[in-house]
């Protein structure tokens, strides 16, 4: 069966959302990153800026962060934590986008767990070297008050803890993905061609 459904994990820094876009963009797909993030905020009330700090990150960098939010402010929307209800629009409004049934690339928010039980989807995670990626983090996004190296950490950390929250998998682990590429060791435009590659043979 014929790729119909990119998604795109990624370290961060890695370049996963620049590979993401332009692989949609050079197949035609649908692309997804920010779009979710609107959807979210549009159904929730909540600001776009707190969907964006929240919608694929831990409260910290364990899981059990999520239990300490709980206890600080249990059910507070109908009965779920506002990080689990945060999450349960983001995964309606991810499988509103694949019952669509139009080819798109999706990046993040464990779009490849909420769509394993759909065929003709394509799991890619995108990784590289902790130095080469905390470099691209301050050419792409500049410099900040947190050491390079530590904003990359802090990022993989929470990420990593919202997936095993979420999904009861391990964020990164390469039998969770079709397809895992180093884009600092092959570079960006090689990722690109890799998945292209690829999904026109799934």
């Amino acid at each position: 069966m014929a790729t119909k459904i990119i998604t795109i994990s990624r370290q961060f820094g890695s370049g996963g959302r620049t590979i993401g876009k332009r692989v949609a963009e050079e197949l035609g797909f649908d692309y997804y990153d920010s779009e979710i993030i609107d959807h979210v905020a549009g159904e929730t009330g909540f600001s776009r800026d707190y969907v964006a700090a929240n919608s694929e990150y831990a409260p910290g960098k364990s899981v059990f962060s999520y239990s300490f939010e709980a206890a600080s402010a249990p059910g507070v929307m109908n009965g779920m934590t506002t990080a689990d209800y945060l999450y349960s629009v983001q995964r309606k409004v991810i499988l509103d986008i694949a019952n669509k049934n139009k080819p798109c690339v999706i990046v993040g928010r464990c779009a490849d767990h909420i769509l394993r039980e759909f065929d003709g989807v394509l799991n890619v995670f995108v990784y590289a070297d902790i130095e080469w990626r905390a470099k691209r983090v301050v050419e792409v996004y500049g410099e900040s008050d947190v050491k390079p190296l530590k904003r990359v950490s802090d990022k993989d950390k929470k990420r990593a803890a919202n997936y095993k929250h979420f999904t009861d998998c391990e964020w990164g682990r390469a039998d969770n993905y079709d397809l895992c590429l180093n884009s600092g060791f092959i570079g960006i435009d090689k990722c690109v061609d890799i998945i292209k590659e690829v999904s026109a043979l799934k």
